[in-house]
């Protein structure tokens, strides 16, 4: 597999993670302390999307760099509020185990993204 369809394929990968993750947050109760989490992590969660896209057209190294770095932030501040909301208890039970995979799938985006830019900074061939 080529570069470019790598660099598509992981587009696609984050953008269906948003979708689930949309449709996982609009599917919670509606109360103040979970609109107050789902808040967040709509905001942190889509931004992981947003960043990885923007770099797509970053105008240097660095700036492209610089919105991988955006998007792993991004990663690891969705996995503390997931594991807040699931720990909290606030989710009904049948929602844990949709939790725990998104919790999976943002900890694998997160290696992803610490991994590339360890690569672009050279320090891992």
């Amino acid at each position: 597999m080529d570069k470019n369809q790598q660099k598509q394929e992981f587009k696609i990968r984050i953008y269906k993670y948003i979708l689930g993750l949309v449709k996982f947050l609009s599917g919670l109760p509606n109360i103040s302390m979970v609109r107050e989490i789902v808040s967040q992590l709509m905001r942190s969660g889509t931004s992981i999307g947003a960043n990885y896209f923007e770099a797509q057209g970053a105008s240097s190294k660095k700036d492209y760099q610089n919105f991988f770095n955006h998007s792993l932030k991004s990663t690891n501040e969705t996995m503390f509020w997931l594991a807040i909301l699931r720990d909290s208890q606030l989710i009904p039970k049948e929602k844990t185990e949709e939790c725990n995979l998104l919790l999976k799938e943002t900890k694998e985006l997160a290696n992803i993204f610490a991994s590339s830019i360890l690569t672009m900074k050279g320090k891992r061939k």
